[in-house]
């Protein structure tokens, strides 16, 4: 296809052959099936034309051997939607395609999954794709290893053989040279050490005895398992097994180490805990982080590689050094200046397939993230994919309990729990055109900044269902194709925050079946901008043009948004309480408070049907908010 360029009054037009001919029909491209995780499964279709974004893609899916199938979530059309920072010289343009996920399916089991793409303009190609895929099954040790014993190095009592003085010596073999770099019969894929209860804190310094801790104190970890026959290294479960880093930089260093699975230990006294891979160098997959504790630590796991992949990081507690008694945020606010960074991030990723769940994390910076990566990779399989981040407890941030921040397609945040985070609750600045799911997280006390926050990074693809934010919702910087539907967001009785603020750069994001609860104030409550009518993209609208509106019956007459939302009030809850704007540093309980709506409520049927996701509500319709009425509460936090 030959182009011409042509001047015209001072612009310059690209012409093409066939230009006569519509592109608003839809051209079927590669199809994609992300790495699936324990619960979801991710997919992606690209496309080319569609310029009227009209085409759908319907989805369905049902278990090898049903007969019948069940309606999923269609995927999202993104696509020329810009992403950007310009202070960090970051422009990034969404390639056009169709991405989405099903959700909350059972682990370890196989599904058919059938996409059907529809457009009335027409569909070039073939228009139905399906699949088998299988989700994955939580990491298990090989049942047919070796069984390695591990002291410490002053335990003098009754041991079960073969013994190891200390970790090093146990996973390496022991060594004759400096500090042990000499690797003597080392441990083997599908081998299991157990780690005896004591305190392991050797002497870095000591020369004669180290016991294989070299001069910087890290255990650096550089042999392989595989999914099949991991290294496993379990705390023995006589006691509890300490690994004291002495105020070191690193503890476990585990960058070139597939497959290893840390269980039931404890880790403190170390700046990072984890540390698992750097940017465009190396990293580790596989890795098992389970039912440990971290305490006083700067980081617990950190991770930036692109190509790491199938992480599972669950059922931990994970304790920073940053202040317990009072809420002090990264930027002054309040009575108490900027704190300084004490610890950073309790769970920071990046790459594909990872698991964070059920995790008890308080007292960091933030507390789980998603590397901040900038421009993705070219390569797709080294983009941020297929990550779920889900039951979480989060107590007390500086900064946000989440940060999607760096995601690019299917980033699953479901089912959380964040009280008291001094700037944001959950933040995606920027999402490189998703989706991210943002559904069912329930967030308290968020004083300075708001519960879902866009930032500097003009994110695009971002679904929010089902969440309730006990804080206003501003969104002033600007967004693209992002979708709220049965949120409740309750302000706090600032004086100063609308309940909601949002400006978005795309006509097609959408706003219905939301519950508000208006601060009572004589400021605007409704904040707005999108561009003009059939106009699809504009990237120059500023927080300086928005719309102001006192009630949500103003916005939906001038917006055409929230056709179906309501006004609510703390009323609908069984015992929840506004926190107190005058005391932005107060710290507020989790157990004080109780989430379930009242069973007359007016948010109770007051949401609509979103397949995959409220197929399980009790009455006419589904309730507004994270928790439905007369339904088991999530559990939040480690199981054990």
């Amino acid at each position: 296809m030959l182009r011409f360029l042509l001047p015209l009054a001072g612009v310059f037009l690209f012409v093409a052959s066939g230009f006569a001919q519509s592109s608003n029909s839809v051209t079927v491209g590669e199809f994609i099936v992300e790495p699936p995780t324990l619960l979801n499964l991710g997919f992606e279709w690209n496309i080319k034309g569609d310029d009227n974004r009209n085409a759908s893609v319907a989805v369905q899916f049902r278990k090898v051997g049903d007969a019948k199938w069940s309606e999923a979530q269609p995927l999202l059309r993104i696509g020329d939607e810009k992403v950007g920072r310009a202070r960090n010289f970051l422009e990034y343009w969404t390639p056009r395609k169709f991405a989405g996920s099903i959700l909350d399916l059972e682990e370890n089991t196989a599904y058919e999954c059938r996409f059907t793409m529809s457009d009335p303009d027409g569909v070039k190609g073939q228009a139905t794709q399906q699949v088998t895929v299988k989700t994955r099954g939580v990491p298990k040790a090989y049942s047919g290893g070796r069984t390695l014993h591990v002291y410490p190095p002053d335990y003098e009592g009754p041991k079960q053989e073969p013994s190891f003085r200390g970790l090093k010596e146990a996973y390496y073999g022991p060594g004759t040279g400096d500090w042990a770099p000499v690797h003597e019969r080392p441990v083997q894929p599908g081998d299991v050490i157990l780690v005896h209860a004591g305190l392991y804190k050797a002497d870095r310094m000591d020369y004669v005895t180290p016991y294989g801790i070299p001069f910087d104190g890290t255990y650096v970890f550089t042999l392989k398992g595989t999914a099949e026959k991991p290294i496993v290294i379990r705390g023995a479960g006589d006691g509890e097994a300490i690994f004291d880093g002495a105020g070191n930089y690193r503890l476990f260093d585990v960058m070139g180490a597939d497959y290893n699975y840390f269980e039931n230990i404890t880790i403190r006294n170390t700046d990072i805990a984890f540390y698992a891979g750097l940017k465009e160098l190396v990293g580790c997959s596989g890795l098992v982080v389970r039912n440990c504790r971290m305490e006083d630590v700067g980081v617990g796991v950190f991770n930036e590689y692109e190509g790491s992949k199938n992480f599972y990081i669950a059922d931990n507690v994970l304790l920073g050094r940053d202040d317990r008694n009072r809420l002090i945020g990264w930027s002054n606010f309040g009575a108490y200046k900027a704190t300084q960074l004490k610890s950073f991030i309790g769970i920071k990723v990046y790459g594909q397939g990872h698991v964070i769940c059920h995790n008890y994390v308080a007292y960091f910076h933030d507390a789980i993230c998603i590397s901040t990566y900038g421009t993705p990779p070219a390569d797709p399989t080294k983009q941020a994919v297929a990550i779920d981040i889900y039951n979480n407890d989060i107590f007390v941030m500086v900064d946000d309990f989440i940060e999607s921040d760096g995601g690019v397609h299917n980033i699953r945040i479901a089912r959380n729990r964040g009280f008291n985070a001094a700037q944001h609750g959950l933040s995606a600045q920027p999402a490189f055109g998703g989706p991210v799911y943002f559904y069912r997280n329930i967030l308290y006390s968020v004083p300075m900044g708001g519960g879902l926050k866009t930032g500097n990074g003009s994110p695009a693809g971002v679904l929010i269902y089902h969440n309730t934010f006990i804080t206003e919702n501003s969104n002033a910087r600007g967004y693209s194709n992002w979708h709220y539907r049965n949120n409740l967001i309750l302000g706090t009785n600032h004086p100063d925050k609308p309940v909601l603020g949002n400006l978005s750069f795309t006509s097609y994001s959408t706003l219905d079946y939301d519950g508000y609860r208006p601060n009572p104030s004589t400021k605007p409550q409704f904040v707005w901008k999108a561009p003009a009518k059939g106009v699809l993209r504009d990237y120059n609208l500023t927080p300086a043009d928005s719309q102001n509106f006192a009630t949500l019956a103003e916005f939906q007459k001038a917006t055409g948004h929230e056709t179906h939302g309501i006004v609510v009030d703390y009323d609908i809850f069984k015992n929840v309480r506004p926190p107190d704007p005058g005391k932005p540093h107060a710290i507020y309980a989790i157990g004080d408070f109780d989430f379930n709506l009242r069973p007359t409520s007016a948010a109770v049927d007051a949401g609509c049907r979103l397949p995959n996701l409220n197929d399980d509500f009790a009455g006419r319709a589904p309730d507004l908010g994270a928790l439905e009425s007369g339904r088991t509460v999530p559990h939040f936090g480690p199981r054990n």
